[in-house]
């Protein structure tokens, strides 16, 4: 069998590109999980100061108090929706990472299929080669074994 297989290149090149798409997917899925993170901690943050809130008006609030907290939760909810943008870019990115990462491993796979074909063929000519030259090994001993005894 030949050193390397012609498809040895090929295959070290899908597995570079395979490799770097895991790479970028690992850190896709990392800022995926941030964004959604701080979504939830803007979320959460919001419930709280809102049951802050309930519980306070139920002792009475000023109204000045109670602009200035309408004036926070606006621009809490811009942050949230903010928050909530990103974390869909997030999501679009990280499902398309993960569409080049499934192509990049199904590339690979064929090219590792394709030298597992080459591999078995290149074993079946090795092994016809051994059994021909066995054989022929063992007739020029019968021939010669025949040939001392016929003397």
């Amino acid at each position: 069998m030949p050193n390397k297989l012609p498809l040895a290149t090929l295959i070290e090149l899908a597995q570079s590109k395979t490799d770097e798409a895991t790479r970028r997917l690992g850190q896709l899925q990392n800022a995926h999980t941030s964004a959604a993170g701080k979504l939830e901690m803007l979320l959460q943050y919001r419930q709280e100061y809102l049951d802050q809130l309930q519980v306070q008006m139920r002792d009475g609030v000023p109204s000045a108090h109670l602009r200035n907290f309408q004036h926070f939760i606006g621009t809490l909810d811009g942050a949230i929706e903010q928050q909530r943008a990103l974390t869909l870019q997030a999501d679009t990115r990280l499902a398309h990472g993960r569409s080049d990462w499934q192509h990049t491993q199904r590339r690979l796979n064929s090219f590792d299929t394709l030298a597992d074909r080459v591999r078995q063929q290149e074993m079946l000519v090795l092994n016809k080669r051994e059994q021909r030259d066995s054989d022929e090994r063992t007739a020029r001993q019968f021939y010669l074994r025949s040939s001392t005894l016929a003397d």
